[in-house]
């Protein structure tokens, strides 16, 4: 997916710089595919804001995607390229013999016409979704399932691809994009290839409307705020943060500061992404 630059002859334009969606290849979604997405601006049950910075944004309907990729041995013919703006990759509609019709994530190169599968005894082909056991090893894969049967969990984003590393008995190694090496159940599902708009890390959206049209309201400086709002808060004048590290507005750590709690899986990290 190439970008463009502009001439600046706005100052939203001087430094943006935007996908052209050449590879998009329909305008409008399938309808039978879509679903309405409820905004809360980041608030729960009570009104209370849980998550901050969001709020506002375009509308948008939500594209249901299948992750599972369970209708196997099955032939389907891709239909056309979309755009989805619920996630950063393109997505491809695929049509099957008996005229149903599902969303999947699109990998790089992916075209209309091209034939998907999936299944254990599908080609290694792109666009196929087979179970890591029949992968050879050194294969690029995404939307890999964590539990089978589960559905692909990761590997999702834009230009996203994990590298099939070895096979040990009943689990197989992927190098995921953080570059974490972790064993997955053979069993689990992933689809051959690397995901497409691999240049969405290039993307200068050029002014902070863009920002707002994506749902993503203003973040405030700790520095900037008072004592009781943010660690970093108070002061005379343009002052420090008074304090060893930098704290999130709760206290904790904000760099470095490792959350992860969840020793049941564990055993399945074989490097983790932290290490040089």
């Amino acid at each position: 997916m190439p970008l463009k630059s502009f001439r600046p002859i706005t100052p939203g334009l001087r430094g943006a710089v935007l996908p052209t969606f050449d590879d998009i290849t329909r305008d409008h979604p399938e309808k039978s595919l879509l679903t309405p997405r409820k905004r809360t601006g980041g608030r729960n049950f009570r009104g209370k804001i849980t998550t901050r910075h969001h709020g506002g944004g375009a509308k948008r309907a939500y594209r249901i995607v299948d992750f599972r990729r369970d209708k196997l041995g099955i032939h389907g013919k891709v239909v056309s390229v979309e755009y989805d703006p619920n996630r950063s990759a393109r997505i491809a509609l695929v049509q099957y013999p008996d005229g149903e019709k599902r969303y999947i994530l699109c990998p790089l190169g992916l075209k209309v016409d091209d034939v998907v599968e999936s299944g254990p005894d599908a080609e290694i082909r792109l666009g196929n979704a087979l179970p890591l056991a029949s992968i050879p090893t050194g294969t690029l894969v995404h939307n890999v399932e964590m539990q089978p049967g589960q559905g692909g969990k990761i590997v999702r984003g834009a230009g996203g691809g994990a590298q099939v590393l070895a096979k040990e008995e009943a689990y197989t190694l992927l190098r995921l994009p953080s570059g974490e090496v972790r064993r997955f159940l053979s069993r689990c599902m992933a689809t051959i290839g690397q995901l497409g708009n691999v240049d969405h890390k290039n993307v200068k959206l050029g002014k902070a409307g863009r920002t707002r049209y994506a749902g993503r309201r203003p973040e405030v400086r700790g520095l900037a705020m008072t004592p009781r709002d943010h660690p970093h808060g108070g002061g005379e004048g343009r002052s420090g943060i008074g304090m060893p590290g930098p704290k999130t507005p709760w206290g904790k750590p904000a760099l470095g500061y490792i959350t992860r709690n969840n020793k049941r899986t564990d055993r399945m990290i074989v490097r983790n992404r932290r290490q040089k």
